[in-house]
């Protein structure tokens, strides 16, 4: 505990977690389509793009908070009609596909979801946008939200 009693996030929390949202994740047909309605119109602050051809997407990352970017809206585009997002807009259409937490230790988080029955998409951590460590939950396991599990890179 801190001295002025107030707990540290760290004691409370559960292991592996962060105990906040890193981004939430929109599938769009159209890339500049997205970033012309969330930024332009609806005012977030575009903070990068980048293309990861082995997801078969282009993201885009907005700002939710300019005073302190306390997450991110992630834009999730389809480079071709293969890959994931695809098939999730071919299937639903645009609109909400995950939500991102944060994770301290991906590792520990991941293995308490699987001592707890989750169902993982993956086993182990792969490399996301922006080189954060990623693992997606099972639909299935989180009430029918598909969740990530990211952590800033590794540095060493």
């Amino acid at each position: 505990m801190r001295s002025n009693s107030i707990p540290d996030p760290k004691e409370i929390l559960p292991a592996g977690t962060a105990g906040f949202v890193d981004h939430i994740g929109i599938a769009v047909r159209d890339l500049d389509e997205g970033i012309a309605l969330y930024g332009g119109l609806l005012g977030l602050e575009l903070e990068r793009i980048e293309e990861l051809p082995q997801e078969n997407v282009r993201v885009a990352f907005l700002r939710l908070d300019r005073r302190g970017a306390l997450g991110h809206l992630e834009l999730l585009a389809p480079l071709s009609d293969e890959g994931n997002i695809a098939a999730f807009i071919a299937r639903k259409g645009p609109g909400l596909h995950h939500i991102a937490l944060a994770a301290d230790d991906i590792g520990v988080l991941l293995e308490r979801c699987r001592a707890a029955g989750m169902r993982l998409l993956d086993e182990e951590p792969r490399t996301g946008a922006g080189g954060k460590q990623i693992a997606f939950l099972h639909p299935k396991s989180g009430g029918g939200v598909l969740i990530e599990v990211c952590a800033d890179p590794d540095p060493g």
